[in-house]
């Protein structure tokens, strides 16, 4: 459930990001939707199914079509859908917001996708949405392993959606004139930023003036922002300490941080930028393989794992409404 709501906010924001990158960039910049595609990982599954690239088609993709599993529409029905099967252990009006949520992107999904403004208002109002129900979490749910399999799968898809909006800018190709080039590079760095709604964290904490490199830096490596790389892997080594059996997952999550650590951000380009992005989504796709195969695959778990999970869980969430493991997987 967390990596679905969180994937809907977060393609909801890099469609904004695109957006607002596209109303900045001169006639003679390089650039398309299909980018956004290939960003995304779901370039294949959109040529299967439309083979034409333009703005309307890859939006309905994006936000509309339940065939897409990464479509905001698809994110949030099967949030919906995870969630009924833990419905007794989260708060009734966490249920209630979700259902409120699913009902408005089923019923203007569809109308928003023509429209750029409208598309922007849909986007918005989701993201707005989506925030409200993890204040309900964080402020009305028990802080027990269901919680913490919920803190995980947020701060895991988060992380590696950072990394694709930053993205986005390495794809653009600027006109060759300095002082043009650096004007618009400027603008393209706010865009993310107001994206991902870290610029007035930017600019208290780093610089009024607005340098991609240092943008970077701030996205990846701030320790204090709640939607930067490290930031989010710090979150998911809390929420690991307090799990059974994490040992193999806290190894995983460390040797993220340590390749984080020893990235050279400084003058970057856009190829090694790109290429670093990569090899940070490869260590998320690692930690993912290695805390499912750990709490969620029988068939990798021996015994003494599965005993201290079982123990684990049971101290947690003792009585009628303990947390079985189908119901931490439907969470996380």
């Amino acid at each position: 459930m967390a990596r679905y709501l969180e994937r809907s906010e977060d393609m909801a924001r890099l469609i904004n990001a695109t957006t607002l990158l596209l109303l900045d960039l001169p006639p003679k910049a390089e650039f398309g939707w299909d980018i956004l595609l290939r960003i995304a990982g779901i370039a294949e599954l959109y040529e299967t199914r439309y083979g034409n690239l333009d703005e309307q088609r890859i939006m309905g993709f994006l936000i509309a079509d339940e065939r897409n599993p990464s479509a905001i529409v698809s994110c949030i029905h099967q949030a919906r859908e995870n969630s009924r099967t833990f419905r007794e252990i989260l708060p009734s009006e966490f249920w209630e917001r979700l259902n409120s949520l699913f009902l408005f992107v089923r019923d203007y999904a569809s109308a928003s996708i023509g429209n750029r403004h409208d598309r922007y208002a849909f986007l918005s109002e989701v993201i707005a949405r989506r925030h409200a129900l993890v204040g309900l979490l964080v402020g009305t749910m028990s802080q027990d392993a269901a919680y913490q399999f919920v803190k995980l799968g947020r701060n895991m898809e988060r992380a590696d959606m950072t990394t694709r909006i930053v993205d986005v800018t390495t794809a653009v190709i600027l006109p060759q004139r300095d002082k043009l080039q650096a004007t618009l590079s400027e603008s393209l760095w706010i865009g993310v930023l107001r994206a991902m709604s870290a610029f007035e964290m930017y600019r208290r904490h780093v610089s009024v003036e607005v340098r991609g490199n240092e943008v970077v830096e701030f996205l990846i490596r701030d320790r204090k922002f709640p939607r930067t790389v490290y930031h989010c892997l710090g979150e998911m080594e809390v929420a690991l300490a307090t799990l059974p059996a994490n040992s193999a997952a806290q190894g995983a999550l460390r040797r993220g941080r340590k390749r984080l650590d020893q990235l050279d951000l400084a003058d970057l380009n856009s190829a090694v930028l790109h290429e670093y992005l990569d090899h940070l989504q490869q260590d998320l796709g690692s930690i993912h393989r290695v805390i499912h195969r750990q709490y969620f695959d029988p068939l990798h778990r021996d015994g003494s794992t599965e005993d201290a999970v079982a123990r684990g869980l049971a101290d947690e969430s003792p009585g009628p409404l303990a947390t079985t493991q189908f119901q931490q997987h439907a969470a996380f």
